[in-house]
């Protein structure tokens, strides 16, 4: 396994909103895997949501996207690394598409997420992957799309934030 560095010097989360563990493996530009134990606690809800499942805790499906997105991030970022949102180029989910959440995930599940870049057009990426617990694929992500903007456009006391469309008028 390759050095990596800590995952909150390529990104800006923290805990608790840092959803992803380690990078087990990284190919820049490429494809990366990443580790997320999914704590019990809050973001499990009961099984109803998944028929066959009544009385089981789940995590919570935004939550489980939210941690695959983070690995996205970390993938789209890892050779151009920016750990505060108020400088350099700030990553924002600009889409999501073809989401399949196939299983539920337990209490105490290790995540493996695999993100690969379909495509990065610089100021853009696109990506798709999949989450696996054990021997199962729980997550199917089929297209994700990342765009990396300046923070100084997306500062609204610098005055440079795009104007809406009733602003336009």
């Amino acid at each position: 396994m390759t050095t990596t560095p800590p995952i909150t010097s390529v990104i800006p989360h923290r805990p608790p909103a840092l959803l992803v563990d380690r990078v087990v493996t990284v190919e820049p530009g490429r494809r990366l895997v990443a580790h997320r134990t999914a704590a019990a606690g809050p973001g499990f809800h009961p099984g109803p949501a998944h028929p066959g499942r009544d009385g089981d805790p789940s995590l919570a499906l935004g939550l489980l996207l939210e941690s695959w997105a983070q690995a996205a991030v970390l993938l789209a970022c890892w050779e151009r690394p920016n750990p505060d949102v108020l400088r350099g180029n700030v990553a924002l989910l600009a889409g999501v598409r073809d989401v399949r959440a196939l299983a539920p995930v337990a209490p105490g599940a290790l995540l493996v997420h695999e993100v690969r870049v379909v495509r990065d057009l610089g100021d853009t990426v696109l990506t798709t992957g999949t989450t696996v617990v054990g021997d199962r694929t729980v997550l199917e992500v089929g297209q994700l799309t990342l765009a990396l903007r300046p923070a100084a456009v997306l500062d609204p006391a610098a005055g440079t934030t795009a104007k809406t469309t009733d602003e336009r008028s």
